[in-house]
């Protein structure tokens, strides 16, 4: 595994390589890409042994990072975060009444900042060839979980005291359902990969 050298990741195998075109191409990227984040932020699916439900809204962002790379999946993501700051219903518990730029500067405002340093690590590791191996794939799952649960953390302290219990709050309920998007991940893009590899032989 080459971990320095640039690769090319799975948004650039499909469509128009060069051009006019391929500006079309990630156009229509980065719009099926909010579409998928606000779709995912709203689907939660119950978990065995975890209090909370486990929401997909996660691993649509560290995937479409790994997927489209660091400068696509940049534009993806704060396109996201704009459609979401004009008052638009795409994040996972905005309402009617609480949304645009009041609902992020809440609570998970933190976590909002780690989504976009998420994607843009998966996308450079996903140039790397991480996302090509199971192994690295995970790790790189994990650095990119690490990223979200760090501002989200802060930010919460911040907001709300260090006193309260902060990670009762925004970890330690997440954990068991973030391993399994961790391995779904680690599973779904090699074999994606793979896939690809046997399709051009």
């Amino acid at each position: 595994m080459q971990l320095t050298a640039s690769h090319a990741v799975l948004a650039d195998h499909f469509g128009p390589q060069a051009g006019a075109a391929r500006r079309v191409k990630q156009a229509v990227l980065v719009v099926l890409g909010i579409a998928l984040l606000t779709i995912a932020a709203n689907i939660k699916v119950p978990v065995p042994g975890s209090p909370v439900l486990m929401n997909l809204g996660t691993f649509a962002v560290l995937t479409i990072g790994a997927a489209y790379g660091a400068r696509l999946g940049l534009a993806t993501i704060l396109g996201y975060m704009i459609i979401g700051a004009l008052g638009f219903d795409v994040f996972q518990s905005s309402t009617a009444d609480l949304n645009g730029i009041e609902y992020m500067m809440g609570g998970t405002g933190g976590y909002l900042v780690g989504y976009v340093m998420a994607t843009v690590l998966l996308g450079a590791l996903a140039q790397r060839g991480w996302d090509r191996s199971m192994i690295w794939m995970a790790l790189a799952m994990l650095l990119g979980n690490i990223l979200l649960y760090v501002p989200g953390l802060l930010w919460l302290g911040q907001l709300y005291g260090w006193d309260k219990p902060i990670l009762e709050w925004g970890l330690t309920p997440f954990l068991l359902g973030d391993a399994i998007k961790l391995a779904l991940a680690a599973l779904i893009l090699p074999a994606v990969w793979k896939l690809v590899g046997d399709a051009r032989r």
